[in-house]
């Protein structure tokens, strides 16, 4: 009886070596620009700046080219926009690394502050500097779609 448990311990050890070895292998592989598309998609990068059917499904010819639909804050209205490597549309000639920098702290190379309604302050800043440059180097991987949005418009008056 002591034989087979510790033949069974050894067996199940060695499953627990192969999974967690595989495992780790397929994470230490996985290529930035494939994590930066699953991060897009699961931090909401995807639903925001991209245009949606009538069913509310993404339009994946689309991915990234610039959200349709307005969100309204206290500081206007915001509409998603294009972050395809478009240059007259989108990001254009950013670096990955100003991405990931404007992903984490809304700050534009240009030194302009992104709006609230992108989640940089809450939500992105907590992105670690490879997450946030996978997400770059994913949009940098994806085809330009010229695709010019409305401009964010200020509050208006207050209603009384």
């Amino acid at each position: 009886m002591g034989f087979s448990r510790i033949r069974f311990f050894r067996g199940v050890l060695y499953a627990a070596v192969v999974v967690i070895s595989g495992s780790s292998s397929r994470s230490a592989s996985l290529d930035p620009t494939d994590r930066g598309a699953y991060l897009a998609r699961v931090t909401g990068c995807v639903g925001c700046h991209t245009p949606r059917t009538r069913d509310g499904d993404v339009v994946e010819s689309q991915l990234m080219s610039g959200g349709e639909h307005r969100i309204p804050s206290n500081l206007g209205a915001f509409f998603p926009p294009n972050i395809t490597p478009d240059k007259e549309t989108g990001l254009g000639d950013w670096r990955a690394e100003e991405i990931a920098r404007a992903i984490r702290t809304g700050v534009t190379p240009e030194g302009r502050i992104l709006s609230t309604a992108m989640p940089w302050r809450t939500q992105f800043k907590d992105l670690t500097e490879a997450d946030a440059l996978a997400i770059a180097l994913y949009l940098k991987s994806l085809p330009p779609i010229r695709n010019a949005v409305p401009h964010s418009s200020p509050p208006g008056p207050p209603n009384q």
